[in-house]
């Protein structure tokens, strides 16, 4: 069974590459190395393409964009592709698909493009193995980014240590807000700490994810302690006879009656039967 036809033509072209390789005719003046361009790859490849009928169709499967700064504050975009080549042979149809990353920097609106060259030649070069001398470069020209500004250094006795200290200060917080502050009063250092050591910028968050619980836990706690009043209203209610052993209060005209009789009686009004 033979094998399909875009095999046979990624190996033919590999074979004519490693007979007449590209060579490295540039020279990145600010970092001092040869390269190969991308119209270098391009002249010496497309000729090879048509001879053994290969098609190479190229898809960005994701695309992104950030500023950065440059040299003298100079706004540059920097863009990351991340690309398939879809090989095709017009003989028979058979395909085979690659994947590779480009990135560029660039201060107006070729960045995107220049990623797309970097990706394609960086994929050809590798794809059908064309000798290489030195590690190869997008563009001729480097950009040095600066630090950011925010940037913190790390603490004199190291991250380590300054973890072991941050988590003995969160253990010995009495209150949220205190561990608020804390964390307020560390935020530079925490946020470069997620940066450097994301272990340890871990392990600090789950102790103070750990002393909230336990704070919010003993607040809950001293909410709920019942006091002194509603104990003294059950003791007082525990202490009073029951319903069947208390006196039968008067209503109003009983004891107007009553108070009428009383009255009679002290004025003489009426008599008191003798008992024989």
């Amino acid at each position: 069974m033979s094998a399909p036809q875009v095999y046979k033509a990624i190996n033919a072209i590999s074979a004519e590459l490693a007979l007449a390789a590209i060579p490295k005719l540039h020279r990145n003046e600010r970092d001092d190395y040869l390269y190969r361009s991308i119209d270098d790859v391009l002249n010496r490849l497309s000729p090879l393409l048509a001879k053994h009928k290969l098609c190479i169709l190229p898809r960005v499967l994701d695309r992104t964009a950030v500023e950065r700064a440059g040299d003298g504050d100079l706004l540059l975009i920097n863009v990351t592709l991340k690309v398939a080549f879809d090989l095709v042979s017009i003989t028979d149809g058979s395909s085979h698909t690659i994947e590779t990353f480009g990135e560029a920097l660039d201060p107006s609106d070729k960045a995107t493009a220049k990623a797309m060259s970097s990706a394609y030649k960086h994929a050809m070069l590798q794809l059908f193995c064309v000798p290489v001398a030195q590690i190869e470069d997008a563009d001729r020209s480097s950009r040095r980014l600066k630090r950011p500004q925010g940037h913190q250094a790390e603490p004199v006795g190291g991250w380590q240590q300054w973890t072991a200290d941050v988590i003995d200060i969160a253990g010995s917080c009495a209150s949220i807000d205190a561990l608020d502050r804390l964390q307020r009063r560390q935020r530079p250092l925490l946020t470069a700490i997620s940066r450097e050591r994301r272990d340890l910028y871990e392990m600090i968050g789950e102790c103070f994810c750990a002393r909230t619980a336990v704070l919010k836990g003993e607040a809950r706690g001293k909410s709920r302690r019942p006091n002194a009043v509603p104990n003294a209203r059950r003791a007082k209610k525990k202490a009073s006879p029951p319903k069947s052993m208390r006196p039968k209060r008067q209503s109003h005209v009983a004891r107007a009656q009553k108070d009428a009789s009383e009255t009679q009686l002290a004025n003489g009004q009426i008599e008191i039967p003798q008992t024989a």
